[in-house]
């Protein structure tokens, strides 16, 4: 049974930082695209940033030069360290994965097929 699970949310002040985790199980996601998506209560689930199995990242233009994705291949891990957080990065935050590797993933929820629990992150002073 595949499960994806994220840790490392949690309340913290504007400008501050947290870093995000996720762990795979049940499967060797090595060669796979892993991304983070979050989403506000009301709204639609959106792409945050993701990693390919060749190590190529993106990232929403909102995030960029704050958040930095990166991964372990060895111990099917990915993580999302976040710097200079904003109230409006406020969100419940996903870990995902493609059913397929080598996929060629762009921003869609739909290309993403594993997706773990959720980890909650509040910006708040």
């Amino acid at each position: 049974q595949v499960q994806l699970v994220e840790s490392g949310g949690g309340l913290v002040q504007p400008g501050g930082s947290l870093r995000l985790s996720c762990a795979a199980s049940g499967r060797d996601f090595s060669q796979h695209a892993m991304g983070w998506f979050r989403q506000t209560p009301g709204k639609e689930r959106e792409f945050v940033a993701a990693i390919r199995w060749n190590g190529l990242t993106y990232y929403t233009d909102s995030v960029k030069g704050r958040f930095t994705i990166s991964r372990d291949k060895t111990k099917n891990t990915v993580a999302l360290q976040m710097n200079t957080l904003k109230p409006e990065d406020t969100a419940v935050y996903y870990c995902a994965a493609p059913f397929t590797p080598y996929a060629l993933t762009s921003r869609e929820t739909n290309e993403f097929h594993y997706w773990g629990q959720g980890t909650q992150v509040t910006v708040s002073s």
